[in-house]
């Protein structure tokens, strides 16, 4: 049992070396003098997303051998990676295929109501158009 090896816990001497000693202030601007506690500005609230635009749900069987598929179009000022983003979204949510063409998300089925719910999610405003 070495006692030269142990370190002491209890306090002992202060700091020898200050690890900021080596620190200048050079170039930063002057600390302000005396401010009250009261005049700090108070934090800003996250703003709120605006909404993204309007978007239109079609449902549609119309060349599709008879088979329903949700169409979302008229997508203002978003790009495709986004697009095929949502679609992705949409087809994990609703549980069935889907794709991005022309523009277009197409969703397998009559899903409107689901993707709505996700569109209404990512700020944008969707609008049930055709029959």
């Amino acid at each position: 049992m070495a006692d030269s090896k142990r370190i002491s816990v209890n306090g002992g001497p202060g700091l020898v070396q200050s690890p900021f000693a080596a620190l200048s202030s050079e170039g930063l601007p002057p600390a302000p003098e005396n401010l009250p506690a009261d005049s700090v500005p108070p934090v800003a609230a996250k703003p709120s997303k605006k909404h993204r635009g309007r978007v239109d749900i079609l449902r549609v069987k119309a060349g599709r051998g008879g088979k329903t598929v949700t169409v979302v179009k008229n997508f203002v000022g978003i790009g495709l990676p986004e697009k095929e983003q949502l679609a992705k979204a949409m087809q994990r949510a609703c549980g069935t295929g889907g794709t991005v063409k022309n523009g277009q998300i197409e969703i397998q089925g009559d899903q409107r109501a689901e993707v709505a719910r996700i569109l209404t999610e990512a700020n944008f405003q969707p609008v049930f158009a055709g029959g």
